[in-house]
């Protein structure tokens, strides 16, 4: 998978990274030409008055209506496990116990970190007491989820042949199995007492995010926009799904939502698409793509956060600058907001908390879009070396996310006013799990912090 280094460095300032993923994975990562620069296009003038139909220029503020009005969030709960990325199949966890607290239990070393040629794009899962955890190339370790200490570990990567550099992947765990999807094109099972290989079946395109589960079948979407069925038990692909095909995308990767016999797809082009478990066939599709002319960033528009179904309502972001609410079963959107984020959406009780690109935490009505709150988390624009934030996750009435200067913080949910800060020492692009009481940040260093 070829990446753009300018464009990283741009990202890097947003709390982004891109990759250009041209189908490609094993290929050396040169600096390919930057397809967003160039002559400024000149429009043709034409008499009138020009209005603008679509623009990322809207900003989104707290309701007036809102000021007084208060809202319910569901209760604490305890979590035992957190067996695919998103917590379950719907992505939708409400409210879990856990950090309260807030100070570090144990910290492991789990393998390659981000680099130049490795970048670690999932988050872990958590089954039976032990955490699983993908590093930045294709090495499965199983850690101990209370005590950090190692159970096995399995690397899968390939020391030969064309794919020695690769991006994407990540883990699920069901029923003894720990399931594994690869940038190295392939999809994988692993006994998950033991680590090893059950079965592997490769793939012609890297595969991007981690697999979800559901009905015997994992589902996993590749770089070239790819969705594909593959059985469970045997590894056999059932069928696939190709969606429009976008050359660039983000780096950190979403995943499918399962909700009865529909398969929730995000894919690199905006396409938020439902599909049948059984066959694949498209029953809906709704496009979260907003473009503006000014901003060439806008022209990315994946959904890099993974889509969320609660309560009827399918929830997702993209980067293009468009947030919205879809009737699950018809695909219409009840709202939209201009909303550029590359995380998921919480949603609890009567509202859906994001983090958008720019570092601010936002509280919405979950009904009608309309915020809450919004709170800032950096300075200016123009103030150097801004940190990025990733999350969040709603635990011990707390809001938390996580920083790439590494700072664990704690937010209040009804206010965002900032109420816990915790040093874990790295910074991180993946927002936090949690499982047992604990906390889990996996650091770009390619370390799990767990926090008590």
């Amino acid at each position: 998978m070829m990446r753009t280094s300018t464009l990283r460095r741009v990202g890097a300032a947003l709390g982004l990274s891109l990759a250009l993923a041209a189908g490609l994975s094993g290929c050396g990562l040169k600096t390919p030409h930057v397809p967003f620069t160039g002559a400024k296009k000149v429009e043709p003038k034409i008499k009138g008055e020009r209005i603008p139909v679509l623009s990322l220029n809207q900003k989104l503020e707290a309701s007036p209506a809102l000021k007084d009005i208060g809202f319910a969030l569901g209760a604490p709960t305890a979590q035992a496990n957190w067996p695919v990325s998103g917590g379950n199949a719907e992505h939708a966890i409400e409210h879990v116990q856990a950090g309260d607290q807030f100070k570090i239990a144990w910290r492991r070393k789990i393998g390659a970190g981000d680099s130049r040629t490795t970048r670690i794009i999932d988050q872990p899962v958590v089954s039976d007491g032990v955490l699983y955890v993908l590093d930045g190339k294709a090495k499965v370790s199983a850690l101990d989820a209370a005590s950090g200490k190692p159970i096995w570990s399995t690397d899968l990567a390939p020391h030969k042949g064309r794919d020695q550099e690769a991006l994407g992947g990540g883990l699920a765990v069901d029923g003894g199995h720990v399931l594994m999807a690869s940038g190295y094109r392939f999809a994988a099972s692993l006994d998950a007492k033991t680590g090893k290989l059950e079965w592997k079946t490769e793939t012609a395109a890297p595969l991007h995010g981690a697999p979800a589960i559901g009905g015997g079948r994992i589902y996993v979407v590749d770089t070239l926009d790819q969705l594909h069925a593959f059985d469970e038990a045997t590894g056999v692909e059932s069928w696939s799904y190709q969606a429009l095909e976008e050359p660039a995308r983000i780096e950190i990767a979403s995943s499918p939502a399962i909700f009865g016999d529909l398969v929730i797809a995000p894919f690199a082009s905006g396409e938020l698409t439902a599909l049948r478990a059984s066959n694949g066939n498209d029953v809906w599709s709704y496009v979260l793509s907003l473009t503006n002319r000014n901003n060439a960033l806008s022209e990315i528009r994946d959904i890099a956060g993974l889509p969320v179904v609660f309560r009827g309502q399918v929830i997702a972001a993209s980067h293009s600058g468009v947030m919205a609410s879809v009737d699950i079963k018809s695909g219409q959107p009840r709202w939209s907001q201009p909303i550029t984020a590359i995380s998921t959406p919480w949603v609890s009780g009567d509202v859906v908390f994001i983090m958008d690109l720019s570092g601010q935490l936002m509280c919405l009505s979950r009904e009608s879009g309309q915020a809450y709150w919004i709170k800032s988390l950096n300075g200016p624009l123009r103030k150097k070396f801004r940190a990025s934030w990733s999350g969040v996750i709603l635990a011990s009435n707390r809001l938390v996310a996580v920083s790439s200067k590494g700072e664990l913080r704690g937010f209040d949910p009804k206010t965002g006013d900032k109420v816990a800060s915790l040093r874990i020492g790295e910074g991180a692009t993946l927002a936090p799990i949690a499982a047992d009481g604990l906390l889990y940040v996996v650091t770009d260093q390619g370390d799990v912090v767990a926090v008590r």
